[in-house]
């Protein structure tokens, strides 16, 4: 896992250009039994790695010393050295929540990788969120729905929380209870399983405080800029992945 790939093969490439972190190695040793002396690379040392490292090293089966991480960018890939034939390599989409336990993880199943070897790394990574298996070419998409999206979310805690600062009430209980809101609200949709629409339906009545304030919001084209949001940071990471 401490080697490191050729830029030639996408298939075996974990790329330090986007946000996320590459995992490579030889999975197949640790099976779905102990993973303590399991070794865990990291190509990329920004923060999003240090986020995934601390929610393996709190859920107590990696041990520190077996975590290892390395920082290029596709600009020097190719003066790293080539992976064996057959290495298995899994890449991996994430966001900051990971440094919190509540991440969410988008993994790819490369070519030489199999069916056992996603599911370790589902078991490896499940302490720091969410963790969900799709196409390769979900990642970059994910990249603008997750792994920006996080910093939209912010965006609207943050203004939320001074609408309420404006009404009059202080900061630090307007902060805490946007916060709780949105959790709460998140929580909903994945619990319940229904549609956002129908349980934003559910919080308005003919009239009320709730439905003249979405007239507000769509007057602001919210929706629209928000789609707008998560295609031009999945442009951008297709845009860096080709670099």
């Amino acid at each position: 896992m401490e080697q490191q790939p050729p830029p030639q093969n996408r298939e075996n490439v974990a790329s330090g250009s986007r946000a996320g972190a590459g995992f490579a190695g030889d999975l197949e040793g640790a099976m779905m039994g102990e993973l303590r002396d399991l070794r865990v690379g990291f190509i990329g040392a920004g923060r999003m790695a240090g986020a995934v490292a601390q929610g393996l090293l709190l859920a107590g089966e990696v041990q520190a010393e077996n975590i290892f991480a390395s920082a290029p960018s596709n600009r020097n890939l190719e003066k790293f050295q080539l992976l064996p034939a057959g290495t298995k390599v899994l890449r991996v989409m994430l966001n900051l929540p990971c440094e919190v336990q509540s991440g969410a993880i988008l993994l790819a199943q490369g070519s030489c990788a199999g069916e056992q070897d996603v599911a370790l790394l589902k078991r490896l990574l499940s302490p720091c969120g969410l963790v969900e298996e799709a196409p390769e070419s979900y990642l970059d998409i994910h990249t603008g729905l997750s792994g920006s999206g996080v910093a939209y979310v912010y965006t609207f805690a943050e203004a939320l929380a001074e609408g309420a600062v404006k009404m009059g009430m202080p900061g630090d209980m307007a902060y805490k209870m946007a916060a709780q809101t949105l959790l709460g609200g998140a929580k909903m949709i994945l619990e319940t399983g229904e549609h956002p629409a129908v349980l934003r339906s559910a919080v308005c009545t003919p009239g009320g405080t709730t439905i003249h304030a979405l007239h507000e919001l769509e007057k602001g084209t919210l929706r629209a800029t928000v789609m707008n949001a998560v295609e031009a940071a999945t442009t951008r990471a297709r845009e860096l992945g080709k670099r």
